[in-house]
C-alpha cells in the first residue's frame, strides 16, 4: 500500500506499508524532508510497524511524538503528515 502527502509549507511525505493481521507491517517512510539524526528514520518505522490499521491520525501523532526523543530535528516533515501519509496508504483515495 501506498500513501503520499504534501505537507503544507513543507516536502513529500511517503509512506509505503502491508498489513498483517489488521496491523501496518514493512512500514517504510521515505520523501524530501530531512531528519537528523538519521537514525530517527528507523526509529519511525518501527514505531508504525504493529500499529493497527484502523488507528486514527491523533493516536499516530502521540505514538510518533512519545517514540522521537527531542533531539530529533524534522525539516519539511512532521509526526501530523505522517500520520496522514499513513491513513492515505491504508484508506486509498481518502482525503486522511
Amino acid at each position: 500500500m501506498h500513501g503520499e502527502y504534501k505537507m503544507p509549507g513543507g516536502k513529500l511525505v511517503v509512506i509505503d506499508l502491508d498489513l498483517h493481521n489488521g496491523h501496518l507491517a514493512n512500514v517504510q517512510l521515505s520523501g524530501d524532508f530531512f531528519l537528523e539524526p538519521d537514525s530517527a528514520l528507523h526509529t519511525i518505522n518501527v514505531v508504525l510497524t504493529g500499529q493497527p490499521a484502523d488507528a486514527d491520525e491523533a493516536s499516530l501523532v502521540t505514538t510518533l511524538h512519545a517514540a522521537l526523543s527531542s533531539e530529533v530535528m524534522m525539516y519539511g516533515v512532521s509526526p501530523e503528515a505522517i500520520a496522514v501519509a499513513v491513513r492515505r496508504a491504508v484508506r486509498p483515495g481518502s482525503d486522511a
